[in-house]
């Protein structure tokens, strides 16, 4: 690397939300450039910005997210950061994050993908099959809610929103009988040994698209931070995430829309599941096919425009 290293007089700045999870992938982040180029802790800042996402008032309302700002609740005054220099780098969970982002940043660099399954998580269930007839399920996901209703339309569904800590909280409280959480956000906690949870095959809930993975952005042009991130780059993550999230872009997806995907790479091949559902869950459209792994974000592409058509304009209309 020819330009100058972070350091403890000029440290680098890393932009997370404030939440356990978001600060673990900041450290995630900061040890990976620490190795790859011999440094100090201090030569790195952690920078905590609180995003409309954050706060606790609003998000513990009932207004759907799309109406309160939509994926960009978790990431707009972070990007707004990074763009106007007040920090060098930001470090996202990229299910939260929008196929659009703001002009004068770069999303390219992706840590290596973490477990993709979903938890089931309860204090005294082991499973979905296990759920009584009627039982509450806590859960903010709306793909999460289309996907156990079309499977148990007998089931009550309840908003849980909050990080992990907050959400079993709620379950000790007997808000629900079970919740659901993502297995790479337990792992990156260190919480597998202490939550109550069981991972749930993609066969049985395809995951949201980009799940288990961290994406880290930054300004467009700036060289010396493309090549601090370069060695952190996986090669394989961003190649499934180009086929996810070009699904994603062609079904113009939100996290008011309820839409899983998942691709996975096995010998220069690339197999993608899609699928989309009415948001009662009474309906689900899926998809699944193979492509060389070059050819990933169109057949993404393709495959969500296809999914759109078939849905048919009124398919996403809520009824619940």
């Amino acid at each position: 690397m020819t330009h100058a290293l972070p350091s403890p007089d000029a440290p680098l700045k890393i932009g997370t939300r404030g939440s356990p999870l978001a600060l673990a992938q900041a450290h995630e982040t900061r040890g990976r450039i620490m190795a790859a180029f011999d440094l100090p802790e201090e030569a790195f800042e952690i920078v905590v910005i609180k995003t409309t996402g954050d706060d606790r008032a609003l998000i513990a309302s009932d207004t759907p997210l799309k109406e309160l700002g939509g994926k960009g609740l978790f990431t707009k005054e972070i990007e707004e950061a990074l763009l106007s220099g007040g920090i060098d780098i930001a470090v996202h969970s990229m299910k939260d994050m929008p196929v659009l982002q703001p002009g004068g940043l770069v999303l390219e660099c992706y840590l290596r993908r973490e477990d993709v399954r979903d938890a089931f998580v309860s204090p005294t269930l082991g499973g979905i099959a296990e759920l009584p007839e009627g039982a509450v399920v806590g859960t903010s996901s709306l793909r999460r809610r289309a996907q156990l209703l079309n499977r148990r339309p007998d089931l009550q569904v309840v908003q849980f929103r909050g990080n992990v800590q907050t959400r079993l909280k709620k379950l000790e409280d007997g808000v629900a009988s079970c919740t659901f959480l993502a297995m790479a956000g337990l792992t990156r906690l260190g919480m597998l040994d202490q939550v109550p949870a069981a991972a749930i095959a993609p066969d049985d809930m395809l995951p949201a698209v980009a799940q288990g993975a961290i994406g880290i952005e930054r300004r467009e042009g700036d060289t010396v931070t493309a090549a601090l991130l370069e060695p952190l780059h996986d090669r394989e993550t961003g190649e499934r995430l180009a086929a996810e999230r070009a699904f994603l872009a062609a079904l113009d997806g939100s996290c008011e829309t309820p839409i899983a995907g998942l691709a996975e790479l096995s010998g220069g091949m690339l197999r993608l599941r899609g699928e989309v559902l009415r948001p009662d869950g009474s309906e689900v459209l899926s998809d699944a096919e193979t492509a060389p792994v070059e050819d990933g974000a169109k057949l993404g592409h393709e495959m969500g425009r296809r999914l759109l058509e078939r849905a048919g304009p009124d398919f996403f209309s809520w009824r619940g």
